[in-house]
């Protein structure tokens, strides 16, 4: 089966009556965990972006916690499963703000951790990129805002 385009689907949910949609979307968020993450974020927390990032902050300080330092293997992969949540999570907001508010959340919180970034190779090149990342972001956002965020970048 070939997926409609966008546009298509569009003018499809333009004719459906309001039922409709709650049952479309319901049945949507039943089939995949993403769809009901992004149902949620879009219901619930889509309104209040300040309690989104808190949310988000609380969920790294979780993740670090949860991470085995025993040896810098097992805090490379435990940092790559928090890039990868912070990534999907961070994609249902869409907000260049929210994701330079998080991203310097998660790499000071890496300095701050006592691993040895410079030590092994993939753990210094994930730090680099999540700076790369949010300097990417930073580019699009106010004046303002960038030099605010630029003075913590350069503090990592």
């Amino acid at each position: 089966m070939k997926a409609a385009s966008l546009a298509d689907i569009k003018g499809e949910l333009k004719q459906r009556n309001p039922d409709e949609l709650l049952t479309i979307c319901l049945r949507l968020g039943r089939f995949k965990k993403d769809n009901k993450e992004l149902l949620t974020y879009l219901l619930f927390e889509a309104g209040d972006e300040s309690s989104y990032i808190k949310l988000l902050k609380e969920d790294i300080d979780d993740l670090m916690d949860d991470i085995n330092m025993s040896h810098l293997y097992y805090a490379k992969k435990g940092l790559q499963k928090i890039v990868r949540s912070l990534n999907k999570s961070l994609r249902y907001s869409g907000q260049k703000q929210t994701e330079v508010e998080v991203r310097l959340y998660f790499c000071q919180h890496i300095k701050d951790s006592g691993i040895a970034i410079k030590r092994h190779n993939t753990i210094n090149n994930l730090y680099h990129r999540e700076i790369k990342r949010i300097e990417k972001a930073l580019s699009s956002l106010h004046e303002d805002l960038q030099a605010d965020y630029r003075y913590e970048i350069e503090r990592l």
